[in-house]
């Protein structure tokens, strides 16, 4: 409230700051006309002059001033008014054309458009009433990560200090709103406009391009709310120390990630292209995923990446030959060479036999260079290059690499998978600790009952289980997982969604089988398609489908017919009964007898 208070002050100051001269001006143009046109003698009547009472004064003067123009009234001028409604014609067109200037002249004030456009993104903010993301910074990382925020239909409000960003943000055709300002978002009174107080903020993502900005960013929201989760582009050494002592700040390498993921690649194939899938990956195959070959590989470049792919792969015995042209003189060795990538380095590291190579440099042109003289020197090996710059990316493509390395989306998808939806980060890592074994099955469920298209993740909680009819049955029988996943147009049929993990108080259950029964404040996490999730989103909010998909039976609706269900269904008990007891009686006698 005191944010969009400040803002509003502001803009009420700048339009007087601007307005106060042209104001002043009209206000003593008119007085002084409508004044001296009321003590101007008018045309005679019976011998006495005529003069204007304010009124008439104030009409005449208001369609003189506009150059209107509807005549002399009430009378017909003398000499003297007509001079003097000359002068005030004039003086009221300059003062006119004074105040439109002025008026354009605010409308058009960076200050004001700036003041306006805060106050405007603090309100868009403040009415989400769903769970939503704050976003620093909407470069390459920004928006890749708000696209895949859109695709699963997680709102975010963004904030970037470029102003050719933020009017590409308004171009976006993003399935949700995504509110965004230009402003430096390391000042505390945008990061409250931004909402890192408002109760729905799950977490605030720091993704600017500078080290010093985004320290103060996490050091601000920390103050700002204690208990908010930050999310922070990995950073050197050096502010890493410094963001530990913010507190608890999730720091990201892209470079860590790519490096985890190429590992999972070649020794859990499956999976990684199952985590590939869900993000929508459109080039992954769930029969048959990329597979990179184990044995003696070369890289290209030492810095980040190239540190992070060796100290990970190295753990799996993989061998590894480095050509780098910062390589330090003492630590060239047979398989370290310092030098440029070309077809002699390459040739010196053994390239001919290798079966793979990284071509990790922090410049494009020279990864690609790269590429060219590798498929001289060995046509057949797998190769991974890094690409830097999103704008490259057609040229990229074209290059027909194995994989690409593109550090912004290999940082967003992460952030989408792990972080932004805790539920499913936990099962990522379940199954890459204790769940490999279900892996395969897993996929190929994926594969058959939603498709190749990129799925829609997105969570359901249980806020109540509606019984239609007192002792229906699935009152007592409960709900299970497998009746929501039914088509509601014919329960023998399946929606395209799967249900990939359930949170009860605060423990989770990994891929849960279709008989777990459900209960009230449950969360699930779905998988599946756009119209299976408005066909299951109806069904929980729908007791009556919900009796349907759980006991088979279609429910009456009106109550005349639910009073005779009830009384049918109780006649039907009590003759069920009545039966029982007849034979507990018939059995005690031929028991007797």
């Amino acid at each position: 409230m005191s944010s969009a208070t400040s803002d509003l002050d502001r803009v009420t100051a700048i339009v007087l700051q601007l307005m106060r001269g042209p104001i002043l001006v009209l206000l003593s143009v008119y007085a002084i006309g409508i004044t001296g046109m009321a003590l101007m003698p008018g045309a005679e009547v019976d011998g006495q002059p005529t003069r204007m009472n304010l009124f008439h004064a104030f009409y005449f003067f208001t369609y003189t001033a506009t150059t209107t123009g509807f005549g002399e009234i009430p009378y017909a001028f003398s000499d003297q008014q007509r001079l003097w409604a000359t002068i005030c014609l004039y003086t009221g067109v300059v003062a006119w054309l004074y105040a439109i200037s002025s008026i354009i002249r605010l409308a058009l004030h960076p200050e004001l458009l700036k003041a306006i456009a805060e106050r405007r993104f603090a309100r868009s903010v403040q009415a989400i009433d769903e769970p939503f993301f704050v976003l620093c910074g909407f470069g390459d990382m920004g928006s890749l990560l708000a696209r895949g925020l859109s695709d699963h239909m997680i709102r975010a409000s963004i904030i970037d200090a470029d102003t050719e960003r933020i009017k590409a943000l308004r171009l976006r055709d993003y399935r949700v709103m995504m509110p965004g300002l230009c402003a430096d978002a390391s000042i505390p009174r945008h990061l409250l406009d931004a909402g890192v107080q408002h109760p729905q903020c799950r977490a605030i993502v720091v993704l600017t391009g500078s080290d010093e900005v985004n320290l103060k960013i996490a050091v601000m929201t920390r103050f700002l709310n204690p208990n908010l989760r930050i999310i922070c582009r990995d950073t050197d050494a050096s502010h890493r120390e410094l963001l530990a002592t913010v507190g608890e700040v999730t720091l990201i390498s892209p470079f860590e990630i790519f490096a985890q993921q190429l590992d999972a690649a070649i020794y859990t194939p499956v999976l990684r292209a199952w985590e590939d899938w869900l993000v929508g990956d459109e080039r992954v195959d769930l029969r048959d995923p990329l597979r990179p070959p184990r044995g003696n590989w070369v890289l290209c470049g030492y810095g980040r990446m190239g540190q992070a792919l060796h100290e990970i792969l190295r753990a799996h015995s993989g061998e590894f030959s480095i050509i780098d042209i910062e390589m330090r003189v003492d630590e060239v060795t047979d398989r370290r060479i310092r030098g440029h990538v070309d077809t002699g380095t390459l040739t010196d590291a053994g390239f001919a036999d290798a079966v793979g190579l990284v071509a990790g440099t922090s410049n494009d042109e020279e990864n690609l260079r790269i590429l060219l003289s590798a498929r001289a020197i060995n046509p057949a090996a797998f190769l991974v290059v890094r690409q830097n710059h999103h704008e490259n990316e057609l040229a990229f493509s074209a290059a027909n690499a194995n994989l690409i390395m593109q550090p912004s989306l290999v940082l967003a998808r992460h952030i989408l998978l792990f972080h932004l939806l805790p539920s499913l980060g936990e099962l990522l890592r379940h199954l890459h600790t204790d769940g490999l074994d279900r892996v395969r099955q897993l996929a190929e469920d994926s594969r058959k009952r939603i498709g190749k298209g990129p799925p829609l993740l997105w969570t359901e909680t249980l806020e109540q289980l509606p019984c239609v009819l007192p002792g229906c049955r699935y009152e007592s029988a409960g709900v299970r997982t497998g009746d929501l996943l039914r088509d509601p147009s014919n329960r023998k049929r399946l929606l395209d969604v799967l249900a990939l993990v359930v949170t009860r108080d605060g423990e989770r259950i990994m891929l849960p089988r279709e008989d777990v029964k459900l209960q009230v404040g449950d969360t699930i996490l779905f998988c599946g398609t756009r119209r299976a999730r408005q066909l299951l989103g109806a069904t929980i909010r729908n007791p009556y489908t919900l009796h349907y998909l759980t006991t088979g039976e279609q429910p009456p609706r009106a109550w005349f017919f639910q009073w005779l269900y009830r009384h049918m269904a109780a006649r039907r008990a009590s003759a069920s009964h009545d039966d029982a007891n007849v034979s507990t009686a018939g059995g005690v006698r031929s028991g007797g007898r």
